[in-house]
């Protein structure tokens, strides 16, 4: 097939741009020497250096809402030489159509989303029946209109093994005990988080279970991090490291990689570790596994079953956050052992 040149606009959040690898995995199935490009904040272009199908990550300096409508314009025309044949427009705002519009990309494909009828001239209608998962959506946008979805491509993110070792070294851990990762924050919001002191009942077991435990966030987490560790007692905390908010995303990536098992909220990170082959176990409260799955064989997700639960909120509405407080660290201790 002659060369395609592909600009991809990326989701902002870290986990979305983990399973939109599902959609780079079936452009490169489907043309091998399709070069794709990915234009994505900061927060989340790094992990780009670590998906195998990219040919270059493009730092789009924007925050998450921003507009900027001048700067997005200026932008654009950095884009126009590189002779794109069409860009793929993930996020459904209109904001997010504008560069591939500035940067005269012939094809430009997308949900409707917010009325981007001049934006896009490949517009698709998102069918949530037949397209249920976020990973479905991705790759719809990969086809021509009717074709049938094909399975999906795992994700899978590369680990640098020299990085990894270095990473031992820089916050004295070592690999002689079972690890267990544990992942307590979600940006998304409060109703995504398990309590802490769930966590910290946990991480107690598994300190008695002869386990060590990593605990991993960015540096906003770092608080919760530290109040679960602050709830088991002192002479247990030999063995608990706080990672959250020391270590890069791709020192993330690298760690993640040496836990045997990886509990966490539905987040980023826990994206990220099903794509590094973890063995985990998710906890959802007002999300679904049947939209934002682990994308792994080797997950166990766990949810009460409420009638108000997933409510798709980032703030429990009705006040109680019962789709989390009811799921209890003793549902959760017995498959940290779990083969």
């Amino acid at each position: 097939m002659p060369e395609q040149r592909i600009l991809v606009v990326s989701p902002s959040w870290v986990g979305d741009m983990v399973m939109s690898q599902t959609l780079f995995s079936l452009l490169k199935e489907r043309n091998p020497d399709v070069l794709i490009d990915v234009i994505a904040p900061a927060a989340s272009k790094p992990l780009l250096a670590r998906m195998a199908a990219i040919h270059r990550a493009v730092l789009f300096d924007v925050d998450h809402g921003e507009v900027r409508f001048g700067f997005r314009r200026r932008f654009a025309r950095t884009l126009r030489s590189n002779g794109y044949d069409q860009a793929i427009v993930l996020p459904n705002s209109l904001k997010s159509a504008l560069v591939p519009f500035f940067a005269g990309i012939a094809r430009r494909t997308g949900y409707l989303g917010e009325a981007r009828y001049f934006l896009l001239n490949d517009i698709r209608s998102l069918d949530k029946q037949k397209l249920p998962r976020m990973i479905d959506r991705f790759m719809g946008l990969g086809l021509e209109p009717r074709e049938a979805l094909p399975d999906y491509e795992p994700p899978v993110l590369t680990v640098d093994e020299e990085n990894q070792q270095d990473c031992l070294r820089r916050f004295g851990l070592g690999t002689a005990l079972s690890t267990v990762g544990l992942c307590p924050g979600a940006e998304f919001g409060d109703a995504k988080r398990w309590p802490e002191r769930h966590f910290a009942t946990l991480m107690e077991t598994a300190l008695d279970m002869g386990k060590q435990v990593w605990l991993f966030g960015s540096a906003r987490d770092r608080e919760i991090t530290s109040r679960i560790i602050d709830m088991v007692p002192s002479s247990q905390r030999g063995d608990c490291h706080n990672l959250a908010g020391r270590t890069t995303l791709l020192d993330a990536i690298d760690l993640l990689n040496l836990c045997e098992r990886v509990v966490t909220n539905d987040s980023g990170l826990m994206h990220i570790a099903a794509a590094v082959g973890c063995r985990l176990i998710v906890l959802y409260g007002s999300t679904s596994a049947d939209f934002t799955p682990p994308l792994t064989t080797k997950a166990s997700a766990l949810k009460s079953h409420l009638a108000c639960s997933p409510c798709f909120k980032p703030e429990c509405p009705l006040g109680h956050k019962d789709c989390l407080n009811q799921l209890l660290p003793e549902d959760v201790s017995p498959l940290l052992d779990a083969p």
